[in-house]
């Protein structure tokens, strides 16, 4: 009889359900108290628990790190370096010299590197220049910003700067004082106003005819008055210049060549004559001296012995852009 007892025990065990038959995880489940083990009671089925199901929480998208800053990118860059927390993208140029040269200009950053220096030769340069590029670059974004905001209105009554005071432009549709081309005035007894430009022009003269007429002018005014400088300084540096030729270079006021030829950018007629004739003793010193070392500045000096402050000027004040007139 006991063995008859401990056969039905153990087929009962057999029919329980095992682990690998329970509900998922995902299921409700209510876990309590273990209870000594009877014969279980007939089983009734209760209705299904539907409980509400809230909508899924919106799933936060993860942080995204805020990358570097970056810094103006030269348009032809064709390299990037992190440069204090600041992305630089340069144009690195391959020459024949025996140094690592940078140049800031308005377009970016320019690397010259010997050929036989490496990459990470060259990104060690970099590193140690790294206070002086970030800050020049900054410089020449602010520059440009400010040159940007300049702009001149090609129009009736609008004003610009010329040899450091402001010009106004006035369109002579009648020709009472500009017969043909431009007239410059400065009115006697006006202190404090403009000088004026008459432009012999129709009243309906478009921008491109008022700005190409002022260009015109000013080029003839900027050889003018180059030709007078040059013929003061030269003698005084006891130099002789060749030619004089002039440029409308966005980034460059002037150049000397050993030949003796002399290039002005005729935008200088923007700034004060004493800017101008710093500029203009830069370029004839260069025929005495072909670079940028002490005896050039004392040469410059000779001549322009406040040439440090009048070329901060050159820098802090940018001459209005022709090209992106508005």
């Amino acid at each position: 009889m006991r063995r008859l007892v401990q056969m039905a025990l153990d087929l009962w065990e057999r029919s329980e359900p095992t682990a690998a038959a329970l509900p998922p995880a995902s299921a409700v489940e209510e876990i309590v108290d273990a209870q000594p083990l009877r014969t279980p009671a007939p089983a009734v089925l209760a209705p299904p628990l539907r409980l509400p199901v809230p909508p899924p929480a919106p799933m936060a998208k993860p942080a995204v790190p805020a990358g570097p800053a970056s810094l103006q990118a030269h348009p032809a860059a064709n390299r990037s370096i992190l440069l204090q927390d600041q992305r630089v993208a340069y144009l690195l140029q391959r020459a024949k010299r025996r140094s690592i040269g940078f140049v800031v200009s308005e377009d970016g950053l320019v690397v010259r590197a010997p050929r036989w220096v490496t990459q990470p030769g060259i990104d060690e340069a970099l590193q140690e220049k790294a206070g002086w590029i970030v800050r020049k670059i900054a410089e020449m974004q602010q520059r440009r910003a400010s040159s940007l905001s300049a702009s001149i209105r090609w129009e009736d009554g609008a004003s610009l700067p010329f040899l450091g005071q402001p010009l106004q432009l006035v369109v002579d549709s009648e020709q009472r004082v500009a017969r043909s081309g431009a007239v410059w005035r400065v009115e006697e007894g006006a202190t404090g106003s403009p000088s004026r430009l008459y432009l012999a022009l129709p009243p309906n003269a478009g921008r491109t005819q008022i700005r190409d007429l002022v260009q015109a002018w000013f080029i003839q005014s900027a050889r003018q008055h180059f030709l007078a400088r040059l013929a003061h300084f030269a003698p005084l540096l006891g130099v002789h210049y060749t030619s004089l030729r002039l440029s409308s270079a966005e980034t460059r006021w002037g150049s000397a060549k050993s030949d003796g030829s002399i290039r002005l950018n005729w935008r200088l007629m923007h700034y004060a004559p004493a800017v101008i004739d710093y500029v203009v003793a830069h370029e004839l010193a260069h025929l005495r001296v072909m670079d940028h070392s002490p005896r050039f500045w004392d040469t410059v000096a000779e001549v322009v012995p406040n040439h440090r402050a009048l070329r901060q000027q050159l820098k802090d004040m940018p001459a209005p852009p022709w090209d992106r007139a508005a």
